[in-house]
């Protein structure tokens, strides 16, 4: 009888855990618990079974009942609470909160689609660079201001014999040569985008930053090809009515070398705490050194070059109408900031 009841109470209990109303509940119980139930008939036959097991099976049956009692109840709860909700499926769902990519990414992918349409590549070389690819394949000395330790980010490695210390990649630049030995034969047009590291920190830097480098060489490059290709990016990138300029400057891996400046959006060129005079500098250019094409295995004679490299965070933050005056806002913690832009 032992086996009886444990059989009634696991069939009783599924069928109770399957129901879908207080009515369909309320037949359950009368089955099993009722005063012709089936848990009911087993007790009337406890008085069949010898004295000795008499005792234990009455326990049995007597926990089997207060179980489904305990079970029904539950079950009955839920289905009332259940009851009492009503719901109109053809209201239209409460849509979840979107994100969206954030501005630096959204700048980048603009960046790389304008280049594109003109035969640019894009590639991606370290961020943590040898300082051979940083400095000396640029053309730039040991003494050079840009390789002491208030610059530039160093690692605390071993020094190779041949490539030297190990760098945070100060700039995007050194992925020329590093593009020039993997290329090797011009023509070749890439644009690599890619974070950078310098110790500066105020409203135009950022210790992180990211860079868009372009480096184009084939036969007879000129300074009005670097031009044309200037004026076509900020013409797509911050419309027609914005003004840039170049001016004369001295970077070693570039020869003649340019600052790149455009109207400041902020103020409208009339001077600011970004700018200071209407005029922000977006980044460096020029004609490709002789010294950094040999360093890139490219005969100087007959290939010549052009190569930029601009601030992605600077550069979005001149584009028209979105007023952003402090280049840290872009990396603030605060949603609630990066949310206006």
């Amino acid at each position: 009888m032992k086996e009886e009841i444990i059989s009634l109470k696991n069939e009783a209990i599924a069928q109770i855990m399957e129901v879908n109303s207080i009515t369909e509940l309320e037949n359950l119980r009368i089955i099993y618990l009722g005063r012709n139930g089936k848990l009911t008939n087993l007790i009337k036959k406890l008085k069949e079974i010898p004295n000795d097991k008499r005792k234990e099976t009455g326990i049995l049956i007597n926990d089997t009942k207060n179980s489904l009692n305990e079970i029904i109840s539950s079950q009955k709860n839920k289905l009332s609470n259940s009851s009492r909700k009503w719901f109109d499926p053809t209201i239209p769902g409460v849509k979840p909160k979107m994100g969206n990519l954030h501005l630096v990414t959204q700048a980048i992918r603009e960046i790389s689609g304008i280049f594109e349409k003109i035969g640019f590549v894009r590639v991606r070389y370290p961020e943590i660079e040898w300082d051979y690819f940083a400095f000396d394949v640029l053309n730039m000395p040991i003494t050079h201001p840009a390789r002491d330790e208030w610059e530039t980010f160093f690692i605390d490695s071993e020094v190779n014999p041949k490539y030297g210390q190990i760098v945070l990649s100060p700039h995007t630049s050194s992925g020329q040569v590093r593009e020039m030995l993997r290329v090797k034969n011009p023509p070749i047009r890439m644009l690599n985008i890619a974070k950078c590291y310098r110790r500066q920190s105020d409203v135009s830097h950022s210790q992180m930053f990211h860079h868009f480098e372009g480096l184009v060489i084939d036969e007879n490059i000129s300074i009005v090809n670097l031009r044309g290709t200037l004026d076509y990016f900020a013409y797509n990138f911050f419309g027609k009515d914005r003004k840039t300029r170049i001016r004369p400057y001295n970077f070693r891996f570039t020869e003649p070398s340019f600052e790149v400046d455009i109207s400041c959006d902020i103020c409208n060129g009339k001077g600011c705490k970004l700018c200071k005079e209407g005029w922000l500098e977006l980044g460096g250019a020029g004609m490709v050194h002789p010294n950094v094409l040999k360093a890139g295995g490219i005969d100087s004679k007959k290939y010549s070059g052009f190569a930029f490299g601009w601030g992605v965070e600077r550069t979005y933050m001149m584009k028209a109408g979105i007023k952003i005056p402090d280049l840290r806002y872009l990396y603030s913690y605060d949603i609630n900031v990066i949310k206006q832009f």
